[in-house]
C-alpha cells in the first residue's frame, strides 16, 4: 500500500498528455479541412474561369482556337507541294522539265455564331492553272461561307468547287497522282454562286444543287460575272450499302453530276482553260496542251448552250480502292473574224479508271491514307505505301475540225496510262513518284515547234515526283 501514491501522479500526467494530443489532432484536422475547402473553392474558381476562356489546339489537323462555348472558332491550315516533271522528249517543248512549286496555300477557316462556317484559300504557287513560270500570279481559290441548319440542309455562298466532277471534288492533297486525269479537263473547277447541299440518311445520300456564273471546262472563275445568264450545277451521290452488314460493299458509291447554262454573249471565257498554251484547249497529264481552239482563220468563241453530264463511282474495301468517271461536255461554239460564220454543238467526251492498293495494309479512302505506324526509323517505322494505276481517254468531237481547230496541230484524242508509288510518312507528309505515258490521235507533224502541234506530234512520257506538306 505504501507504493500506491507514487504511481498516481504519473497516470494523471499521461492522461493530460493524451488530452493535449487529442486537442492538437482536432486542431490539425480542422486546419486540414479548412485547407481542403480552400483548394476546392480555388479549383472551382479556376474551372469556372477556364470555362470562359478560349481553347487552343495544336496538332496534325492544324492550329485551332475555339471559344469556350464552341460557337466561334478559327483554324489555320496549309498546303505545300514541291514537284518535279521530267519529260523524255523535252527538246520538243524547251523548258517543260524542271522543279515546280505546284501549290503553296495558307488556309483559313472557322465558325461564327455556331452555325456559320467560312473558308479562305489563296494560292501562291507558280503552277496554278492558267499560269506560267513567267507569271506567278497569286490566286484566290476558295472564299465562301456556309450556313449549317442541319447536316441535311446547308447553304453555301461564294467561290468554291462546282458540284459536277468526282475527281475534281477530291481534295488536292488526296488526289492519287500529281495531276488529275483527262476526264477532269471536261468539268468546271471553281465558280461563284449559291448552293444547297447536305447529307441525308446518315450519309447514305449526298446532294448538291446550285446556281453559278458559269465557267468553261477546267476553268477557275474570276471574281465577277462576264455575262447575264447563269449556270445550274448539281450532283447526287449514293452509298446504297453503307448501313448493311456487307463490309465489301459498305463503301461502294455511285453518283451523277451535271451542269446546264447559256452564254448571253459570245465569249472565250466560256471555252476551256488555257493551261499549257495561249488559247483555250485541253491538256495532258504533264499539263501540256494537245488540243486548242485554233482555226487557220479567225477565232472561236462560246455561243449559246453548254451542258455537261458525269456519271461516277468509287469503291473502297480495306487497302483496295477504285474510282471511275465519265464526262461529256456539249459546247456550242462559233467562229468570228471569218468571211463566213460557222457554228456547231461539239460533244467532247472523256473517261478514266483509277485503282490502288495499300501495301502496308491500311484502309484506303477518298480522303487518303493514314499510316498505322508513322515514319520513325529509330523505331523501325516507315509509314504507309500505296501502289496506284490509272487509264484515261479524252476524245474531241470530229465536228471541231477544221473550222474550230486545226487538225494539223491539234489532236482529236488522247489516251494516257500512269503508274506510281505513294509514300505516306505520317498524317502530314507525303512523297509520290509516278510515270505517265500519253499517245495522241491525229495532231501535229514532227516539225511542229509550238503547242499544241509540238505536243501532239509525239507521245508524252513524263516522270513526276512530289513532296507534300499538309496540315
Amino acid at each position: 500500500m505504501l507504493g500506491v501514491p507514487t504511481t498516481l501522479p504519473a497516470l494523471a500526467s499521461d492522461e493530460d498528455d493524451i488530452a493535449a494530443l487529442k486537442a492538437q489532432v482536432q486542431e490539425l484536422d480542422q486546419k486540414i479541412r479548412i485547407l481542403e475547402r480552400q483548394h476546392e473553392l480555388e479549383d472551382q474558381a479556376a474551372t469556372e474561369k477556364n470555362a470562359t476562356l478560349p481553347q487552343v489546339t495544336v496538332g496534325e489537323n492544324g492550329f485551332t482556337m475555339t471559344s469556350a462555348n464552341t460557337n466561334y472558332s478559327l483554324s489555320i491550315h496549309g498546303v505545300l507541294q514541291m514537284d518535279t516533271r521530267t519529260f523524255e522528249n523535252d527538246d520538243h517543248v524547251p523548258g517543260s522539265s524542271g522543279f515546280i512549286l505546284r501549290r503553296a496555300r495558307p488556309i483559313i477557316s472557322g465558325t461564327v455564331a455556331r452555325d456559320f462556317d467560312f473558308m479562305f484559300v489563296p494560292d501562291f504557287g507558280n503552277a496554278a492553272p492558267g499560269a506560267t513560270s513567267a507569271t506567278p500570279t497569286p490566286t484566290i481559290y476558295d472564299a465562301y461561307m456556309n450556313y449549317r441548319y442541319s447536316p441535311e440542309l446547308q447553304l453555301e455562298a461564294g467561290k468554291f468547287k462546282a458540284p459536277v466532277g468526282l475527281e475534281q471534288l477530291q481534295s488536292d492533297v488526296n488526289i492519287t497522282f500529281n495531276e488529275r486525269s483527262l476526264v477532269t479537263d471536261l468539268v468546271p473547277n471553281r465558280d461563284l454562286g449559291f448552293m444547297l447541299h447536305g447529307d441525308v440518311m446518315g450519309g447514305m445520300v449526298s446532294y448538291a444543287a446550285g446556281v453559278f456564273n458559269g465557267v468553261g471546262d477546267a476553268r477557275n472563275t474570276s471574281n465577277y460575272s462576264f455575262q447575264d445568264n447563269r449556270e445550274f450545277d448539281g450532283r447526287l451521290f449514293v452509298l446504297p450499302f453503307k448501313k448493311t452488314d456487307i463490309p465489301a460493299l459498305q463503301k461502294l458509291g455511285v453518283g451523277l453530276g451535271g451542269s446546264w447554262g447559256q452564254s448571253s454573249i459570245t465569249n472565250t471565257l466560256g471555252l476551256p482553260n488555257t493551261t499549257g498554251g495561249s488559247l483555250p484547249g485541253y491538256t495532258t497529264d504533264g499539263q501540256q496542251q494537245f488540243f486548242a481552239y485554233n482555226p487557220a482563220v479567225g477565232s472561236v468563241v462560246a455561243d449559246d448552250t453548254h451542258w455537261r453530264l458525269s456519271p461516277q463511282g468509287t469503291w473502297y474495301y480495306g487497302p483496295a480502292s477504285l474510282m471511275g468517271e465519265y464526262a461529256i461536255s456539249d459546247q456550242d461554239v462559233k467562229t468570228v473574224g471569218t468571211p463566213r460564220t460557222h457554228s456547231a454543238s461539239l460533244d467532247n467526251t472523256a473517261w478514266e479508271i483509277t485503282g490502288g492498293w495499300v501495301l502496308t495494309g491500311e484502309d484506303a479512302s477518298f480522303n487518303g491514307v493514314t499510316p498505322k505506324h508513322p515514319f520513325d526509323p529509330r523505331n523501325g517505322q516507315w509509314g504507309a505505301f500505296q501502289v496506284v494505276g490509272r487509264f484515261a481517254e479524252l476524245n474531241i468531237d470530229q465536228a471541231a475540225f477544221p473550222y474550230f481547230s486545226n487538225p494539223n496541230s491539234s489532236a482529236s484524242g488522247a489516251q494516257a496510262w500512269a503508274a506510281g508509288l505513294n509514300w505516306y510518312l505520317n498524317k502530314n507528309i507525303r512523297a509520290d513518284a509516278s510515270f505517265s505515258h500519253t499517245t495522241f490521235t491525229g495532231g501535229g507533224s514532227s516539225s511542229a515547234t509550238t503547242v499544241p502541234g509540238s505536243v501532239s506530234s509525239h507521245p508524252e512520257d513524263v516522270f513526276f515526283t512530289r513532296l507534300q506538306l499538309s496540315f
